[in-house]
């Protein structure tokens, strides 16, 4: 069971994905309407997928206020510890590969705050799954002291709903192996 405001973004994002202008289940950066996410407006972000990395275009002021910095043009893993890169990496890609939400919950400070960060892919205006839409859900209030490291441990990430996208699997032509 996820957070309420994380659920309610995945319910958004399903119900874009599902309209006859959204191509392979994913919705355009563009039918993103920033007022339909009300009071959680400040703790969502847009970034652009570069591999296995984003670079955050957009973050609200919780998040920025959170992290202590402006964070435009910054790397997404950046905000998370050296050990919980490699999943958040992979997290990244599985939600644009497989056109669907992922929610990675994580521990925020030194007391272990739990937090969900959630991924959901759009496409941007060459039509490719490149952009994400994602939302900080705190579980509690998060109070940090000035000197704690404002960096996130990932502990798990959630494929949520069914993939939008067939799996890759390999096929073999003339005798000979292709993706």
């Amino acid at each position: 069971m996820f957070h309420p405001d994380t659920q309610f973004l995945i319910d958004h994002w399903t119900a874009l994905s599902r309209r006859p202008d959204s191509r392979g289940g994913i919705p355009d950066r563009a039918a993103i309407e920033p007022d339909a996410l009300g009071l959680r407006l400040p703790r969502a972000f847009v970034a652009l997928r570069t591999g296995g990395d984003a670079v955050i275009r957009l973050a609200g002021s919780w998040i920025e206020g959170f992290h202590g910095d402006a964070l435009k043009n910054q790397s997404l893993l950046s905000l998370w510890r050296a050990a919980s890169r490699p999943l958040v990496s992979t997290a990244l890609t599985q939600t644009a590969r497989e056109g669907r939400p992922v929610v990675i919950v994580a521990l925020a400070g030194c007391n272990g705050a739990q937090i969900e960060i959630a991924l959901l892919p759009l496409r941007g205006p060459s039509g490719q799954p490149d952009r994400l839409l994602g939302l900080y859900a705190p579980a509690t209030t998060l109070t940090l002291a000035t000197d704690e490291p404002r960096l996130l441990t990932a502990r798990v990430s959630i494929g949520v709903g069914d993939a939008a996208r067939a799996p890759l699997s390999l096929a073999a032509v003339g005798g000979r192996r292709i993706a």
